[in-house]
């Protein structure tokens, strides 16, 4: 599904002058994932390999055209400038998204310790003030997910290029 989402979302830059709109909501958002601190971990990881190949690449291009980029060329630019802006309005809509969710589930959590009798009622608290740090993580992975996505897809997509 993710492969399927940039693939419409290259075209997209390529047929239709860009709107923000469009790419925030072309479904990046629909899909529903649990992302514990392991997961974080890894797309930080496969982010920090991705995210130099990337740029070595495209340095490395726009040095060698120097003054004369080709059509081709130009189009690597308009994406490399369009696809940051549009991973960063994803990645926001989707950390205000999960914190939302947070906030509702510990809502929710604090509201049945209230109704809980008065002996009992700390062990609930406790319970749910634990969720915290896992919850701050999925927030924190939910905002990386679109950043790292494009990352990994641009490195894929590039060193397919250069062979």
């Amino acid at each position: 599904m993710a492969i399927q989402f940039h693939d419409r979302a290259e075209r997209h830059v390529q047929k239709t002058p860009c709107t923000l709109a469009s790419w925030v909501t072309m479904g990046a958002m629909s899909r529903r994932h649990r992302r514990s601190p392991r997961r974080l971990a890894t797309q930080a990881v496969e982010l920090s390999l991705a995210a130099p190949q990337v740029v070595t690449h495209r340095v490395l291009r726009m040095a060698s055209v120097g003054m004369k980029p080709t059509a081709r060329d130009r189009q690597e630019l308009l994406l490399m400038g369009s696809e940051k802006v549009i991973a960063f309005y994803q990645s926001g809509m989707a950390m205000w998204l999960q914190t939302y969710r947070a906030q509702i589930q510990l809502a929710q959590s604090l509201a049945a310790a209230a109704f809980v009798p008065v002996g009992r009622r700390g062990r609930r608290t406790r319970s749910a003030l634990r969720r915290l740090p896992k919850a701050a993580a999925q927030v924190m992975s939910a905002g990386l997910a679109p950043v790292h996505s494009k990352a990994v897809a641009n490195a894929k997509r590039l060193s397919r290029r250069r062979r």
